[in-house]
Parts: structure tokens; C-alpha cells; sequence
């Protein structure tokens, strides 16, 4: 690596111009300055900055940080080729910037300790002989780049499949809690229908925007959830906006629009006060106002209530004259999820099988009569043949 031509090259990145602010780029061209410059200790101390940054920030040498940075970082050429375009002078823009990353991937920073060496005086010598050095890496193939791009686009959304939208931002989920199908228990024909709905909205068809409604502690939030875990899904992303964010959620579809993967945005225990003031923005989300809704973005939502609106008896006694008509406006809103799920209590039958299953699991030796006694015991004290109360009446045995 010659560090007078590795700077002349860096001066002209085009491409990927913005990775070039970056701090570990910025401490990577302050120490191809200062060498090139012949300014000694002020290559030193890029030296150790770009070490420390890389390390900082969990890397474990140049190749790997360029590699993600690449990947993950939003750039145009990747929204190029995310949308399909054409622009002949971009690609050979990015083709050239990737080429003089490769000469930085595969380096372990000898060369630059090198450099140093005979910048530096005597007093020095110690110093830059126990200089660490970082991991070298492997070239990025340009062709299996430009092929991530298409599939995936760059950015969070190549990066990262759950998020939260809060106060007008979007916050990657790292670790989503994202129960495997084979830790849901019931209610397959429910499933199925959500399954298939999102299986066709990755396919690219229309699809409904989906209401599971029904009993708490049923697997209603379990089942949007675990679509992350469905194979065949992993073009989906799954971002969760909190009933407050609802009236600028407009302005995040539109984001949405031009990327490659599909989203669904998933609104838990939604339920609307009288005059909330959302109620009127959520409307619009769901059949679309003059802007429709992008073919990528689909709506689910859970609830324990069937029209979504809390009701009061005033209400319906109230001294608006079209009292009847106000009320039909407000339930009216569920009828907008053109796929309305009802996720109820599980019938005595039902649930002591599932009773049986998750204390087979568990390991819990009882009789069947004894078991299913204290099950229904359970329940009357606790109410609701769900799945989660069946899980809290067997953690209750394992306790005991």
C-alpha cells in the first residue's frame, strides 16, 4: 500500500461520500494526512484514535467496519438499485469508492505502523513497536453487494426487522421478543388467516389491513409478533406505533414506500376515548385519504373490544340529536380492517387440553383428575381459559 496514492484515492470517494464523515473514516484520513505531511506525532495519535474508534464502536479491524458500513449505511446507489434505476455514472462511481475501501479491508495496519516508524525519533521507538494492530479482512465482491442492495436496500430496515416509532423517530428493536410457532398454543384457524395475509402481502398482492380482537392473555400481540419468526418472511419488518403516535404516522408510510421490504404496522390494545383526537387519523390510515397507502404497508392491530371505541351510557343517552348516528360513526371504524379476527375464551375442553400439553412440558406428574380439578379451581379464581392463564396455573405447580 503506497500512502501517498491511499490518500489521493480517498480524496476521491464519490459514491459513498458520506462514509467519509464517519468517525472511523475521519481518523483514518487524519492519519493518511499527517503521514503523508511528515507530521509524525500527529499520525500517532490518529493512529491510536482510529484504533480505539474501531473498538468503540465493536469492530474488530477496518474490513469489518467497512463491510457494514457499506451494507447498512443509506446511500445513493444503494436507493438506486433498491428502485431499479439507471444512472451509468453512479455505478462506476460506486464500483471505483468500493475498490479503494478493499486496499483499506485487507490491511491490519501494519503499513501504517511502518510509516510511523520512520517519521518518529528514537524516543518513540518503544512506543510504535507495541502498537496494536486490527483484525484484516476480506474484500467486498462489488457484484454481491450491489445484489444486497437489491434485495434488502441499505440502511436500519437491511439491517435490523422490528422497530418502535416514537416521537416522530424510529428506534431498531435488536433483540424483539418474537415467540417461535411452536411456543403458541391455540387458536391455529386465527393464526392461519394472519399467516396468510402477510404471506400474500410479501408476495406483493393487495391484502386487508388485519384487527385480532377479542379476551386478554388469548395470543393476540404473541401472534403479530411471531410472523419474524415465520420462514418465508424475511423480507418482512414489523414496526410498533404507540396509540399517541397515530396522528404522524402518515408521514412515516411515505418513507416506507420506496423500500424493498414489507411492513406492517402493528398497533397493541388500541382502544379510542370519546373525542380522542387520533380517532380521525387512524381513519385516514386505514382507507387512505387523497395519498393512497402503499402496497408495502399493511395495518395490524389488536383489541379487546370488537369496535375499538369505549362506550358510556351517557353517550348513548346524550343530547346530540343524531345520537344513534355519532355511535354507528365511532364502531363504524373496526369495519375499515378488512380482516376482522376474534380471538374468545377456549372452552372448558379446550383448555384443559392445553392444561395436559404445557404440564407434559413441564414435567409435572399429577393425575389427570387431580390436574384438571385444580385447572378449573384456577380458573374460577382467576378467570379466563387462556393460554396465559394456563400458563400461570402451571407455573403456580412448578412453584409449589
Amino acid at each position: 500500500m503506497e500512502i501517498q496514492k491511499l490518500r489521493a484515492a480517498l480524496k476521491g470517494v464519490c459514491a459513498y461520500k458520506h462514509m467519509m464523515e464517519k468517525p472511523v473514516m475521519a481518523a483514518l484520513t487524519g492519519l493518511v494526512d499527517a503521514l503523508c505531511t511528515g507530521f509524525g506525532e500527529r499520525a500517532l495519535e490518529a493512529y491510536t484514535s482510529l484504533f480505539y474508534t474501531l473498538r468503540q464502536e465493536g469492530m474488530s479491524g477496518l474490513g469489518q467496519w467497512l463491510d457494514s458500513a457499506l451494507r447498512y449505511e443509506e446511500n445513493p446507489y444503494a436507493d438506486l438499485i433498491a428502485r431499479g434505476g439507471d444512472d451509468p455514472a453512479l455505478v462506476q462511481a460506486a464500483r471505483r469508492d468500493v475498490a479503494v475501501f478493499n486496499i483499506l479491508s485487507q490491511s491490519d495496519g501494519s503499513e501504517f505502523v511502518a510509516a510511523l516508524d520512520g517519521l518518529l525519533g528514537e524516543e518513540y521507538a518503544d512506543t510504535v513497536a507495541d502498537l496494536p494492530r486490527w483484525s484484516a479482512g476480506k474484500a467486498v465482491d462489488f457484484d454481491e453487494l450491489t445484489e444486497f442492495y437489491r434485495l434488502h436496500g441499505a440502511g436500519l430496515f437491511a439491517k435490523y426487522r422490528a422497530f418502535l416509532w416514537e416521537e416522530g423517530q424510529l428506534f431498531p428493536v435488536k433483540r424483539p421478543d418474537s415467540p417461535k410457532q411452536e411456543e403458541l398454543l391455540g387458536y391455529e384457524m386465527q393464526r392461519e388467516q394472519v399467516v396468510a395475509n402477510t404471506r400474500a402481502l410479501v408476495a406483493g398482492h393487495a391484502v386487508n389491513n388485519v384487527l385480532l380482537f377479542g379476551d386478554s392473555g388469548t395470543g393476540k400481540s404473541a401472534t403479530v409478533k411471531s410472523l419474524l419468526t415465520q420462514p418465508g418472511l424475511e423480507s418482512l419488518r414489523l414496526i410498533e406505533v404507540q396509540k399517541d403516535g397515530l396522528s404522524d404516522m402518515t408521514r412515516l408510510i411515505r418513507t416506507l414506500r420506496s423500500k424493498p421490504q414489507k411492513f406492517i404496522l402493528f398497533i397493541d390494545d388500541l382502544a379510542f376515548d370519546q373525542d380522542d383526537k387520533v380517532f380521525s387519523a387512524l381513519k385516514t390510515i386505514l382507507e387512505g385519504g387523497l395519498e393512497p397507502r402503499p402496497a408495502n404497508v399493511a395495518v395490524y392491530a389488536t383489541s379487546n373490544r370488537r369496535h375499538l371505541v369505549r362506550q358510556t351510557f351517557s353517550e348513548r343517552a346524550g343530547e346530540e340529536i343524531d345520537t344513534f348516528e355519532t355511535i354507528a360513526e365511532k364502531t363504524a371504524l373496526s369495519e375499515r380492517f378488512g380482516l376482522r379476527i376474534p380471538y374468545q375464551n377456549m372452552d372448558k375442553k379446550g383448555y384443559l387440553a392445553l392444561v395436559d400439553h404445557l404440564a407434559a412440558r413441564e414435567g409435572i406428574e399429577m393425575e389427570a383428575e387431580k390436574l384438571h380439578f385444580a385447572a378449573m379451581q384456577w380458573d374460577v379464581r382467576h378467570g379466563g381459559r387462556t393460554p396465559r392463564s394456563a400458563r400461570q396455573f402451571i407455573a403456580s405447580l412448578s412453584v409449589e
